[in-house]
């Protein structure tokens, strides 16, 4: 099976705080590339922006704009090609039925798909406080205070434990262990916009990057030729 991955796309309701930073028409180009060439698209985790609204405690509110103002790629989105696993910033799509993990078991891999999110502690242990910030830092954008809020977002980085070094990143290290336990060879993340390949003795782990701000990052997974790659362009 010919899997692509994408993450971290933020599409948010427009406006200073919509982080997604992308032409949409330009990224739809994108999708078709992806749909031409991959037999399932797996959209992993904060692909909408639900925590930035005006008033805090709106998710099923911003969801409803976020996708209003991005139509054409939230009905892209709806096709059988995609599946879709949620990340903190668009939990809220639980009431969608959208799963918080994916497996799939194809040509002798097994594979395990999720955000990443689960190994933040103020996420799992606090959630309300996580939230609490990604709002309090839409209303620094709204503001006009950007590089705050780039310095907000490094000091969060720091505070995850994330890195694209196999051997001091504690991300990394839950991520593989979540694979052990659920007896999967390839465990899929996204949630630190860092895109990774790196091998754990006989697991691998892979991070999906971010589609965010802009830029464009994915992952492609051939389970037939046992082919994992990053890809930082298209």
């Amino acid at each position: 099976m010919k899997i692509a991955v994408i993450s971290d796309l933020h599409l948010g309701a427009g406006g200073p705080t919509d982080s997604f930073g992308h032409d949409d028409g330009e990224f739809l180009r994108f999708l078709r590339f992806l749909e031409r060439n991959f037999e399932r698209v797996v959209l992993l985790g904060d692909v909408w922006e639900t925590l930035t609204g005006a008033l805090p405690g709106s998710p099923l509110v911003e969801l409803g704009a976020a996708r209003e103002a991005h139509a054409e790629i939230a009905r892209r989105f709806e096709r059988p090609a995609y599946a879709y696993v949620h990340g903190n910033h668009d939990i809220v799509a639980m009431a969608r039925g959208v799963p918080e993990e994916l497996s799939f078991h194809a040509d002798g891999v097994r594979l395990l798909f999720t955000h990443g999110h689960q190994n933040d502690l103020v996420v799992k242990h606090a959630r309300w406080l996580s939230e609490l910030g990604v709002w309090v830092g839409a209303w620094v954008r709204r503001f006009g205070f950007g590089a705050v809020y780039r310095q907000l977002q490094r000091l969060d980085g720091a505070r995850g434990g994330a890195s694209m070094d196999a051997g001091s990143c504690t991300f990394q290290r839950w991520a593989v262990e979540v694979a052990r336990l659920r007896s999967a060879d390839v465990v899929v993340t996204g949630h630190t916009h860092l895109a990774t390949r790196a091998e754990h003795g006989d697991r691998l782990f892979l991070n999906s990057g971010s589609c965010s701000q802009g830029e464009i990052s994915f992952l492609s997974i051939d389970t037939r030729q046992k082919s994992f790659s990053v890809h930082r362009s298209w």
